[in-house]
């Protein structure tokens, strides 16, 4: 609007998974109205499993608009995190009731591109209650599908796919599971599951970000 646009209708957009060694990458994007938010609402990280569940089931009835993407295992090896994210988030927009008119995406760099107008904001989780909203509602989505995906020796349920040291000893133990991304470097580390790596098409996506990106 301080642009002299015609912006009526803005989603608060953000991600979780990212940094995982197994399971998808979740984006979430939320359309709020003038309301007072839920009590409590902040960055998903601040909040114990148990009050981010109850501040997410708040949240579901507050927002005007909540919609979810997510691009799964197979994608991210065969494209790369980049493009996985951009895939995501564009599902996650697309399945708002109504088109947003700008975005606000939380984080340094805009993955998302046209043809939204984006505004990337560093702690956009912190200072943007739609950002917020998007963030818990992400986190609790992403985490309960991951505790239904078996694999009791990996921990999904506690860990969420992220590499925990319990999940770091199943791998080295047991191998990767199909819910595994197979084109990350921690492959590189488990000398007896180092053939199972995939190598990624370099034509395919922009690019897989590397840790020092998460």
């Amino acid at each position: 609007m301080a642009g002299g646009g015609s912006t009526r209708l803005v989603a608060g957009v953000d991600e979780v998974g990212r940094g995982a060694w197994a399971g998808p990458v979740s984006v979430c994007a939320v359309v709020t109205d003038l309301s007072d938010p839920p009590s409590g609402l902040t960055d998903s990280k601040l909040l114990t499993p148990a009050r981010r569940t109850a501040v997410a089931a708040e949240v579901e009835s507050w927002a005007a608009g909540i919609g979810h993407g997510e691009a799964d295992v197979e994608e991210i090896d065969e494209l790369g995190m980049t493009e996985a994210l951009r895939r995501a988030a564009r599902r996650a927009l697309a399945a708002l009731p109504e088109r947003p008119d700008a975005v606000i995406l939380d984080g340094k760099h805009d993955y998302l591109g046209a043809p939204w107008p984006v505004r990337c904001q560093i702690k956009a989780d912190l200072t943007c209650v739609s950002v917020a909203a998007a963030a818990v509602l992400a986190k609790v989505r992403r985490d309960a599908h991951m505790a239904t995906l078996g694999f009791d020796a990996y921990g999904f349920a506690e860990n969420a796919g992220y590499p925990s040291p319990s999940h770091q000893a199943a791998l080295a133990e047991h191998g990767p599971t199909p819910h595994h991304r197979l084109s990350w470097s921690y492959l590189d580390d488990l000398p007896r599951w180092r053939h199972l790596k995939r190598h990624r098409n370099p034509l395919a996506g922009e690019g897989q970000l590397t840790l020092l990106d998460l």
